[in-house]
């Protein structure tokens, strides 16, 4: 079968956190946090880093996610506090919007990549496993940068992160063609390339020159991963897809 789709990883494939923005997200967390619950900033530092220990413990080890709600939850539990609705509310809104208001940086040659592909037929879409910042963020984020994408799975919304077969099916469905139809781009081999691979896609593993916070483990679980190419900018998938290298 001939490509028909292509989907992407997000974070340090489309998007990328450099370290002092990364620090900025936690400041402007804890501040907006702090000002919501009137606690100091430096009290609510050990419970916001203990949820993410927990969150990877309880979850994210086991390819599995969780609402941002339920991360509030469990910093409320640590800080050993019990709020009402609405304040809870208030309190997950500062935790996840941090970001959108101190945009990340775009991978060099993401969005020309992106918009080339659509010129030329494409169904566009991606899949991101999430950490503190949920889907419903994510896609204000890609808005406010320009990205137009034809399908996005968030692994917080969908329950399951990469490499599960479920949320490559997602995408699969929403994208309205068949695995074999498909070519799957990212940089992390087991989450992203053996993912894909495992559903019949061929994968593209890119390695970015820079790289931000946004990584996942480097395990591969002793498989034999092997992509379809190996790329060090975005802008080589136009020059595979010319040569017929992926077809």
């Amino acid at each position: 079968m001939s490509l028909k789709a292509i989907g992407f990883d997000l974070w340090e494939t489309l998007i990328t956190n450099p370290p002092d923005l990364t620090h900025t997200h936690k400041e402007v967390r804890l501040e907006r946090m702090s000002k919501i619950l009137g606690q100091p900033a430096s009290r609510l530092e050990g419970p916001y880093r203990d949820v993410w220990e927990r969150c990877q413990d309880l979850y994210w080890s086991r390819d599995k996610d969780i609402p941002c709600r339920t991360q509030i939850d469990h910093f409320l539990e640590g800080m050993q506090l019990d709020l009402d609705e609405p304040a809870k509310q208030s309190l997950e809104e500062a935790y996840a919007f941090a970001i959108v208001d101190f945009l990340p940086a775009i991978v060099p040659g993401a969005l020309e990549v992106i918009e080339e592909l659509r010129s030329r037929g494409f169904r566009l879409g991606l899949i991101s496993n999430t950490g503190r910042t949920p889907g419903y963020a994510l896609r204000a984020i890609l808005d406010r940068l320009g990205f137009r994408l034809d399908a996005m799975v968030f692994s917080n919304e969908h329950g399951e992160c990469k490499p599960q077969r479920s949320i490559f099916e997602a995408l699969r469905q929403s994208l309205g063609v068949e695995f074999e139809e498909m070519l799957f781009v990212g940089d992390n081999l087991y989450v992203d390339v053996h993912g894909a691979q495992q559903c019949g896609m061929a994968a593209i593993h890119f390695v970015p020159q820079q790289r931000g916070t946004a990584v996942a483990p480097p395990v591969d679980h002793d498989h034999v991963i092997e992509p379809a190419a190996t790329i060090r900018d975005l802008r080589e998938v136009l020059q595979l897809l010319e040569c017929g290298a992926l077809a």
